[in-house]
Protein backbone atom coordinates (compact mmCIF):
# COMPACT_ATOMS: atom_id res chain seq x y z
CA UNK A 1 0.00 0.00 0.00
CA UNK A 2 1.34 3.55 -0.76
CA UNK A 3 -0.52 4.95 2.41
CA UNK A 4 -0.59 4.64 5.78
CA UNK A 5 -3.68 5.98 6.45
CA UNK A 6 -7.17 7.35 5.28
CA UNK A 7 -7.70 10.60 4.92
CA UNK A 8 -10.76 10.77 7.17
CA UNK A 9 -9.01 8.26 9.62
CA UNK A 10 -6.61 11.22 11.27
CA UNK A 11 -7.78 13.02 14.72
CA UNK A 12 -5.73 14.28 17.55
CA UNK A 13 -4.58 10.92 18.20
CA UNK A 14 -2.14 10.97 15.45
CA UNK A 15 -1.33 13.76 16.62
CA UNK A 16 2.81 13.98 16.13
CA UNK A 17 2.88 10.80 14.16
CA UNK A 18 4.29 10.49 10.51
CA UNK A 19 1.74 9.58 8.00
CA UNK A 20 1.85 8.68 4.62
CA UNK A 21 -1.76 9.93 2.46
CA UNK A 22 -2.63 9.74 -1.52
CA UNK A 23 -5.48 11.03 -2.68
CA UNK A 24 -7.00 14.08 -5.10
CA UNK A 25 -6.29 17.83 -4.41
CA UNK A 26 -9.38 19.25 -3.76
CA UNK A 27 -8.58 22.57 -3.53
CA UNK A 28 -5.74 24.97 -2.91
CA UNK A 29 -5.18 28.45 -0.78
CA UNK A 30 -1.92 30.38 -1.10
CA UNK A 31 -0.90 32.57 1.33
CA UNK A 32 2.62 34.06 1.26
CA UNK A 33 4.86 31.10 0.47
CA UNK A 34 3.07 29.05 1.91
CA UNK A 35 -0.08 26.57 0.51
CA UNK A 36 -2.76 25.17 2.20
CA UNK A 37 -4.54 22.13 0.23
CA UNK A 38 -7.43 19.66 0.76
CA UNK A 39 -5.98 16.41 -0.16
CA UNK A 40 -9.63 13.94 -0.61
CA UNK A 41 -9.54 10.44 -0.98
CA UNK A 42 -13.10 8.03 -0.33
CA UNK A 43 -12.89 8.57 3.57
CA UNK A 44 -12.86 12.20 3.35
CA UNK A 45 -10.69 15.14 3.37
CA UNK A 46 -7.37 16.60 5.41
CA UNK A 47 -5.55 20.07 5.06
CA UNK A 48 -2.06 19.97 4.23
CA UNK A 49 0.48 22.92 4.67
CA UNK A 50 3.03 22.26 2.39
CA UNK A 51 5.65 24.98 0.80
CA UNK A 52 4.40 26.98 -2.60
CA UNK A 53 7.38 26.20 -4.59
CA UNK A 54 7.23 22.50 -3.60
CA UNK A 55 3.23 22.55 -5.28
CA UNK A 56 3.91 25.36 -7.99
CA UNK A 57 2.31 23.42 -10.50
CA UNK A 58 -0.20 21.35 -8.36
CA UNK A 59 -3.86 22.18 -9.26
CA UNK A 60 -7.44 20.73 -8.31
CA UNK A 61 -7.79 16.80 -9.10
CA UNK A 62 -4.16 15.99 -9.22
CA UNK A 63 -3.23 13.09 -7.99
CA UNK A 64 -0.87 13.07 -4.85
CA UNK A 65 1.34 10.87 -2.46
CA UNK A 66 1.91 12.83 0.40
CA UNK A 67 4.25 12.29 3.66
CA UNK A 68 4.00 14.56 6.40
CA UNK A 69 3.61 14.62 10.32
CA UNK A 70 0.23 15.39 11.87
CA UNK A 71 -0.52 18.60 13.78
CA UNK A 72 -3.26 20.04 16.24
CA UNK A 73 -4.07 22.94 14.23
CA UNK A 74 -3.36 26.75 15.95
CA UNK A 75 -6.03 27.48 18.17
CA UNK A 76 -8.95 29.24 16.42
CA UNK A 77 -8.25 27.61 13.29
CA UNK A 78 -10.40 24.44 13.82
CA UNK A 79 -12.81 23.26 11.15
CA UNK A 80 -15.52 21.61 13.08
CA UNK A 81 -17.35 20.91 9.89
CA UNK A 82 -15.16 18.05 8.73
CA UNK A 83 -13.96 15.12 10.36
CA UNK A 84 -10.35 16.12 10.36
CA UNK A 85 -10.57 19.32 11.49
CA UNK A 86 -8.80 19.88 14.73
CA UNK A 87 -5.51 18.68 12.94
CA UNK A 88 -3.54 19.11 9.72
CA UNK A 89 -0.70 17.89 8.17
CA UNK A 90 2.69 19.26 7.74
CA UNK A 91 3.78 18.02 4.30
CA UNK A 92 7.67 17.31 4.33
CA UNK A 93 7.86 14.99 0.80
CA UNK A 94 5.01 15.55 -2.18
CA UNK A 95 4.96 13.05 -5.26
CA UNK A 96 2.63 13.57 -8.11
CA UNK A 97 1.42 10.25 -8.92
CA UNK A 98 -0.69 11.97 -11.66
CA UNK A 99 -1.19 14.86 -13.17
CA UNK A 100 -5.11 16.52 -14.60
CA UNK A 101 -6.27 18.24 -17.74
CA UNK A 102 -8.79 21.20 -17.20
CA UNK A 103 -12.23 18.79 -16.16
CA UNK A 104 -15.47 19.28 -18.07
CA UNK A 105 -17.24 20.26 -14.55
CA UNK A 106 -15.49 21.49 -10.82
CA UNK A 107 -16.06 18.12 -8.56
CA UNK A 108 -14.70 20.29 -4.87
CA UNK A 109 -18.13 20.69 -2.73
CA UNK A 110 -16.00 24.68 -2.45
CA UNK A 111 -16.96 25.20 -6.24
CA UNK A 112 -19.87 26.99 -7.29
CA UNK A 113 -22.77 25.45 -9.21
CA UNK A 114 -22.32 25.18 -12.49
CA UNK A 115 -25.79 23.92 -13.40
CA UNK A 116 -23.61 21.21 -15.56
CA UNK A 117 -25.95 18.81 -17.75
CA UNK A 118 -26.85 15.31 -17.21
CA UNK A 119 -25.32 14.67 -20.44
CA UNK A 120 -22.19 16.21 -19.26
CA UNK A 121 -22.07 14.16 -15.94
CA UNK A 122 -22.56 11.05 -17.96
CA UNK A 123 -20.46 10.88 -20.85
CA UNK A 124 -17.42 11.75 -17.73
CA UNK A 125 -19.13 9.57 -15.05
CA UNK A 126 -15.62 8.64 -13.56
CA UNK A 127 -15.36 12.39 -12.66
CA UNK A 128 -18.71 13.07 -11.47
CA UNK A 129 -18.61 9.89 -9.05
CA UNK A 130 -15.96 11.65 -6.77
CA UNK A 131 -18.20 14.14 -6.43
CA UNK A 132 -19.58 13.79 -2.40
CA UNK A 133 -22.99 13.42 -2.77
CA UNK A 134 -22.89 10.66 -5.27
CA UNK A 135 -20.07 8.89 -3.42
CA UNK A 136 -22.37 8.55 -0.17
CA UNK A 137 -25.45 7.86 -2.57
CA UNK A 138 -23.57 4.57 -3.43
CA UNK A 139 -22.42 4.14 -0.04
CA UNK A 140 -25.59 4.11 1.37
CA UNK A 141 -27.19 1.74 -0.90
CA UNK A 142 -24.53 -0.58 -0.41
CA UNK A 143 -25.29 -0.30 2.93
CA UNK A 144 -29.12 -0.66 3.04
CA UNK A 145 -28.56 -3.76 0.75
CA UNK A 146 -25.92 -5.23 3.10
CA UNK A 147 -28.93 -4.74 5.95
CA UNK A 148 -31.81 -6.15 3.82
CA UNK A 149 -29.58 -9.19 3.13
CA UNK A 150 -28.73 -9.63 6.95
CA UNK A 151 -32.66 -9.23 7.79
CA UNK A 152 -33.29 -12.15 5.55
CA UNK A 153 -30.70 -14.21 6.12
CA UNK A 154 -32.50 -14.62 9.59
CA UNK A 155 -35.71 -15.52 8.12
CA UNK A 156 -33.85 -18.30 6.70
CA UNK A 157 -34.51 -16.82 2.97
CA UNK A 158 -31.99 -17.67 0.33
CA UNK A 159 -30.78 -15.19 -2.56
CA UNK A 160 -31.09 -16.26 -5.66
CA UNK A 161 -30.50 -14.70 -8.84
CA UNK A 162 -32.70 -14.87 -11.89
CA UNK A 163 -32.21 -14.38 -15.07
CA UNK A 164 -32.08 -11.02 -16.94
CA UNK A 165 -32.31 -12.23 -20.18
CA UNK A 166 -35.01 -14.32 -21.23
CA UNK A 167 -37.80 -15.17 -24.05
CA UNK A 168 -39.94 -12.27 -24.14
CA UNK A 169 -43.50 -12.95 -22.38
CA UNK A 170 -47.08 -12.19 -23.80
CA UNK A 171 -48.06 -9.86 -20.45
CA UNK A 172 -49.10 -7.14 -22.45
CA UNK A 173 -46.39 -4.34 -21.14
CA UNK A 174 -43.86 -3.02 -23.19
CA UNK A 175 -40.68 -5.23 -23.78
CA UNK A 176 -37.28 -4.13 -23.98
CA UNK A 177 -35.26 -6.19 -26.14
CA UNK A 178 -31.33 -7.19 -26.44
CA UNK A 179 -30.20 -8.46 -30.07
CA UNK A 180 -28.55 -11.20 -30.29
CA UNK A 181 -25.24 -11.00 -32.12
CA UNK A 182 -24.93 -14.89 -32.91
CA UNK A 183 -27.69 -14.73 -34.45
CA UNK A 184 -28.97 -12.15 -36.50
CA UNK A 185 -32.88 -11.27 -36.56
CA UNK A 186 -33.67 -12.58 -33.21
CA UNK A 187 -33.11 -10.89 -29.55
CA UNK A 188 -33.63 -11.94 -26.12
CA UNK A 189 -35.65 -9.55 -23.79
CA UNK A 190 -35.22 -8.08 -20.44
CA UNK A 191 -37.92 -9.54 -17.88
CA UNK A 192 -40.61 -6.86 -16.82
CA UNK A 193 -40.83 -8.79 -13.43
CA UNK A 194 -39.33 -12.17 -11.88
CA UNK A 195 -42.77 -13.38 -11.40
CA UNK A 196 -41.90 -16.53 -13.70
CA UNK A 197 -38.71 -17.65 -11.92
CA UNK A 198 -40.16 -16.63 -8.56
CA UNK A 199 -43.02 -19.30 -9.42
CA UNK A 200 -40.67 -21.76 -10.63
CA UNK A 201 -38.67 -21.40 -7.77
CA UNK A 202 -41.60 -21.88 -5.33
CA UNK A 203 -42.36 -25.44 -7.37
CA UNK A 204 -38.57 -26.62 -7.18
CA UNK A 205 -39.32 -26.31 -3.06
CA UNK A 206 -37.51 -22.93 -2.85
CA UNK A 207 -39.85 -22.11 -0.05
CA UNK A 208 -38.32 -18.33 0.55
CA UNK A 209 -36.59 -16.62 -1.94
CA UNK A 210 -35.21 -12.96 -2.68
CA UNK A 211 -33.33 -11.15 -4.52
CA UNK A 212 -32.31 -7.50 -4.90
Amino acid sequence: MLRTHKCAELNLKHDGQTVTLCGWVDRRRDHGGVAFMDLRDASGIVQLVVSEEVVREVRNEYVLKVTGKVRKRPEGNENPEIVTGDIEVMADDVEILNSCATLPFQVSEHAEDSNVGEDIRLRYRFVDLRRRQLHDNLVLRSRISQIARRVMEEHEFIEIETPTLTRSTPEGARDFVVPARIRPGSWYALPQSPQLFKQLLMVGGMERYFQL
